[in-house]
């Protein structure tokens, strides 16, 4: 059996490879169909995360003149909240991979005459950028994306030493009588915002980040805020 497996290696890897490609491109194409969908129907989410996403900006301890990365921004719904931290002298760079997201972001923009706001629609994943920021912020992002592993290394590799990174993101419950409920939570994630089932956001983030933490959960555990911090010197 050894053998055989040897003989057919190259070709197995080869295979595999492409089908991790195709999942991968898959995914992101369910990701912008579902988000489209929600584009003008955010208001749930705006609402009930509200005072969670807040107190995660909160958490970064922004300064007038930071730059920040917003990961997944969708309508632009933390905007404000940051631009109010880190003010006209400060900048926000935004991505998104949904059009109907970014195009709602962009009006939103334009009604407030935000000039230090930029969105861009680009995968997380690979999106490029000149000069590392000085924060990050994913709400309601991370667990939606194809490869949450490589989409924490990337925003890792995008901000600077000492910087933080804070998260707001929901899961199956992890404890209590809410578990035997987590077949349904499971199935209504995947159908409202085609959540990933493989991705481990909380333990991506304390493999990548030396120093990471879940500071707070909300909603029997289902919800919970992580702030990461980058060492200085990497």
């Amino acid at each position: 059996m050894a053998t055989e497996r040897r003989d057919q290696g190259p070709s197995t890897e080869t295979s595999s490879s492409e089908y991790r490609d195709e999942e991968y491109e898959a995914h992101l194409e369910r990701s912008r169909a579902v988000w489209d969908r929600w584009s003008d129907r955010y208001g749930m989410s705006e609402r009930d995360f509200e005072p969670i996403r807040e107190a995660a900006i909160d958490r970064l301890a922004l300064e007038p003149g930071d730059r920040v990365l917003e990961v997944g921004c969708g309508p632009g719904v933390n905007f404000e909240p940051v631009r109010r931290e880190i003010g006209a002298e400060g900048e926000l760079v935004a991505v998104d991979y949904s059009p109907g997201m970014i195009a709602n972001a962009r009006d939103r923009i334009d009604a407030r005459g935000w000039e230090n706001v930029r969105v861009r629609r680009a995968d997380a994943t690979t999106v490029e950028f000149e000069e590392p920021f000085d924060a990050a912020l994913a709400s309601l992002s991370l667990s939606v994306m194809p490869d949450v592993r490589r989409t924490v290394e990337h925003i890792y590799r995008s901000i600077g030493p000492g910087a933080r990174l804070g998260v707001v993101d929901v899961r199956p419950a992890p404890s209590g009588p809410v578990r035997v409920l987590n077949p349904l939570i499971r199935r209504f994630f995947r159908w409202y915002a085609n959540w990933n089932p493989d991705g481990d956001v909380p333990g991506s983030l304390e493999a990548v980040f030396d120093d990471c933490e879940i500071v707070d959960t909300h909603f029997a555990g289902t919800a919970y805020t992580a702030i990461c911090t980058k060492r200085d010197g990497d």
